[in-house]
């Protein structure tokens, strides 16, 4: 695509990467700060008009409102939808498969700070995106260039 591409677990507060390599899952205190950071970031690529994909466990629906209004979607919590002049025009992809699947490559993963473990609690956490986010949903059980090609035919079909 020739987008930016940035990876939000390099983005973790080092104190996010001890307590994770711990074995103890993050809270919503924990990931606030990051995921307004990781907002900022895309705020900036918007700016300097550069489309950017962003590689995000945004397991909650409170998550991906922070990515999509940065600290506004805090502020506004009890609100359904963001303010419109602050938000980012995101495609969330919800990359979804059996658990087993998504163990058995963890486990291929080497010098990561999150172990095997911690896959149980982030699945608790997951609250998968619904109408009226903008997102799809795609199955890791298929190829990955099944999957690259799903995703490139929501982001330029609309």
């Amino acid at each position: 695509l020739g987008w930016k591409f940035y990876d939000a677990d390099d983005y973790h507060s080092p104190e996010n990467r001890k307590k994770m390599a711990a074995g103890i899952p993050l809270n919503d205190e924990d990931r606030i700060p990051w995921l307004c950071a990781l907002h900022d970031i895309l705020r900036r690529e918007e700016s300097s008009r550069q489309d950017a994909v962003l590689a995000c466990s945004a397991l909650k629906r409170m998550y991906r409102r922070i990515l999509v209004s940065g600290v506004s979607a805090i502020e506004s919590n009890q609100s359904e939808k963001p303010r419109e002049n602050a938000a980012l025009k995101i495609l969330f992809v919800h990359l979804d498969g059996p658990k087993d699947l998504i163990a058995r490559r963890l486990e291929k993963r080497r010098g990561h700070f999150m172990p095997l473990e911690l896959l149980k609690s982030q699945l608790d956490a997951l609250e998968p995106p619904t109408a009226p986010e903008n997102f799809i949903t795609v199955s890791l059980e298929k190829s990955l260039p099944e999957i690259v090609l799903e995703i490139e035919k929501a982001l330029f079909s609309g």
